[in-house]
């Protein structure tokens, strides 16, 4: 019997989440795709894996064995991999720089580092990898990112982050929410007491929900996930949640139905460019140097743009 390490996928992730709902918006699947995933699986195995009768979900006896089996066999697959991209890139020229960009990143500065890059450096191969919010620290720390545009900066001492950006805080919602109305004039964090701000996995570095929920000063969870911009405006326009973010989100995801309102009283926050401490790749440090240098001449004006798109 061959099983399917899509299948151990998802049922390792409801295991370590408890939850289908948050497993799912890990993996980038919707619930119904995880749970028809463990459904097969349990199928497979001839034994019911989980035990879905409170909260949160906990594996059964069976479960819990075949846990240890699909951590071990997921590992073994992803070190197979990495031995395997090791090959491939030493075969075309070399290893590739690879670029984590969360969300829209620093807003235009982020292309115009990556472009700045490739001229100056057009021999070496460019990946662009999409981070979601909870790989924050773990892209880099990870070995899956060389450098990262992420926010906030990263608390962890196996990091060094260079400030890129600083703008206001903004908040999104739907059209026909009360706050709606203050898309000019603005709103203070008091006023967000009763917005249901998108909730994240438990697995998302405490540094990002800090900024995400103001410090802990909004409250109010929605019960729906989300690990992605496009999950967030989902969300949104849906009138099932609302999000928080950087002034600059307004020109990258405006969708129809969402609105964007300043908080005035929220301190700014930053955009950082990440990197490992004593990473030694001079690739590394050339793409460090040119984005600092860059964002001194494009980051002050980056917040005067126009809050929605142009």
């Amino acid at each position: 019997m061959a099983l399917d390490l899509r299948l151990l996928s998802s049922f390792l992730a409801v295991v370590e989440e408890g939850h289908f709902g948050r497993a799912a918006a890990r993996l980038f699947l919707s619930p119904p795709a995880v749970t028809q995933h463990v459904r097969r699986l349990e199928s497979q195995v001839g034994a019911r894996l989980l035990d879905r009768s409170g909260s949160p979900v906990v594996p059964t006896a069976a479960g819990v064995r075949l846990a240890g089996h699909a951590r071990t066999l997921l590992d073994a697959a992803n070190a197979a991999l990495d031995d395997l991209a090791d090959v491939t890139q030493g075969a075309d020229g070399g290893r590739p720089l690879r670029v984590g960009i969360m969300g829209h990143g620093s807003a235009e500065l982020t292309p115009a580092a990556v472009n700045a890059y490739r001229r100056a450096r057009p021999e070496v191969r460019v990946e662009i990898r999409q981070l979601d919010f909870t790989e924050h620290v773990t892209a880099l720390v990870e070995d899956r990112v060389d450098v990262a545009f992420v926010r906030p900066g990263p608390d962890d001492e196996r990091l060094v982050a260079d400030v890129l950006t600083t703008e206001q805080r903004i908040v999104v919602v739907h059209e026909r929410s009360p706050l709606a109305d203050a898309r000019t004039s603005g709103v203070g964090v008091a006023d967000l007491a009763e917005l249901p701000l998108f909730s994240v996995p438990g697995h998302t570095p405490h540094s990002f929900t800090e900024y995400l929920y103001f410090d802990d000063r909004v409250q109010r969870r929605s019960p729906e996930f989300a690990v992605t911009p496009q999950e967030v405006l989902t969300g949104v326009v849906t009138g099932r949640s609302a999000g928080s973010g950087l002034r600059s989100f307004a020109r990258y995801y405006a969708w129809p139905g969402a609105v964007f309102v300043p908080v005035l009283d929220a301190p700014w926050e930053s955009s950082y460019l990440a990197v490992r401490s004593g990473d030694d790749n001079p690739e590394v440090r050339i793409f460090r140097a040119l984005t600092t240098a860059l964002a001194k001449d494009m980051g002050p004006g980056i917040n005067s743009r126009p809050l929605g798109s142009d």
